[in-house]
């Protein structure tokens, strides 16, 4: 039986967010608040904060701790070991995070990874409400990704489903953190197609800025934004052509970018795609900066 209310939390690097939702009335927040994240501090320090928001949930709402919480966190739960990986707060990786949390919190924990999270709310109650399958990008300072289907999220065998962002790039060579070369994460990520301007001889500058200078006509930042265009459209094509989404929505920082919903765009797209028309709709996220911490309540059913 679905709870009255349902409570998430939304782990990141620098902040850990709680909310309660109505379930019914999903898109506003009973209560929502923040704590600082202190990953610096390291893992218990993180497992007390995580704590400490549910605890001032409890005292600013009146209500009793649930049965069941959902959080979203960076990184995923290896299936095999319980631990979490691939999570750049390092000091979460080969920890058994939500056994921890469980014992602490005396509460069941639900966990997915923060752009399952992502994509689960935009699903169920964001712009692909409505949608059987859906693709929910993150497009930041990193590049993930996760599947949705028939609304609930699909992790895979390994933790890893959605995880586009590491797929290599043809022609591309660019050292990854991962150990790889060429990823995706390497080439459009926001850092990467800063660090690629600076490389082409432009400024030390930020990727909004960039955005402007190309609407004012620069011919770098221009080449700039076109690779990512370009790029962006190889890539995805990939996921349409394994995944046939009827959705995809993008997040993220770089996901504000309005060339991505061009009809240019989407010409690249379907040249690379294995059929002869595109009718994928390509999103904008509707939920705004709700929509990880709003995933994270609704793993809660």
């Amino acid at each position: 039986m679905q709870q009255l209310s349902q409570w998430g939390i939304d782990l990141g690097g620098t902040k850990i967010e709680g909310a309660i939702m109505d379930s019914s009335r999903p898109k506003e927040a009973l209560f929502r608040l923040r704590r600082e994240t202190g990953a610096a501090l390291g893992y218990d320090h993180i497992l007390s904060q995580i704590e400490g928001v549910i605890s001032d949930l409890e005292s600013a709402s009146g209500l009793p701790r649930p049965a069941k919480i959902g959080i979203g966190t960076p990184g995923a739960v290896d299936p095999s070991t319980g631990s979490l990986k691939n999570s750049n707060t390092l000091c979460l990786n080969a920890r058994p995070l939500q056994q921890d949390l469980e014992r602490l919190t005396g509460t069941q924990i639900l966990m997915a990874n923060d752009a399952n999270c992502f994509a689960l709310a935009e699903a169920l109650i964001g712009s692909a409400a409505g949608a059987a399958v859906v693709f929910g990008v993150i497009l930041g300072t990193g590049v993930g990704g996760g599947v949705v289907v028939n609304g609930r999220i699909l992790p895979g065998l390994h933790g890893i489903g959605g995880e586009w962002g590491h797929n290599p790039l043809r022609e591309e060579s660019h050292p990854c953190y991962c150990g790889r070369a060429g990823c995706i994460e390497g080439v459009i990520a926001g850092p990467s197609l800063e660090r690629f301007y600076r490389e082409q001889g432009g400024a030390a500058i930020r990727l909004p800025e960039i955005s402007r200078r190309a609407q004012e006509g620069e011919e770098l930042a221009i080449q700039t934004l076109e690779r990512l265009r370009e790029k962006f459209a190889e890539s995805i094509a990939a996921v349409i052509n394994i995944l046939d989404p009827d959705a995809i929505v993008l997040g993220g920082g770089v996901g504000n970018i309005p060339l991505l919903y061009e009809d240019r765009t989407r010409e690249l797209v379907l040249a690379h795609i294995f059929n002869n028309e595109l009718r994928t709709r390509i999103l904008r996220p509707s939920l705004g900066d709700s929509a990880g911490v709003f995933g994270a309540a609704l793993l809660v059913d």
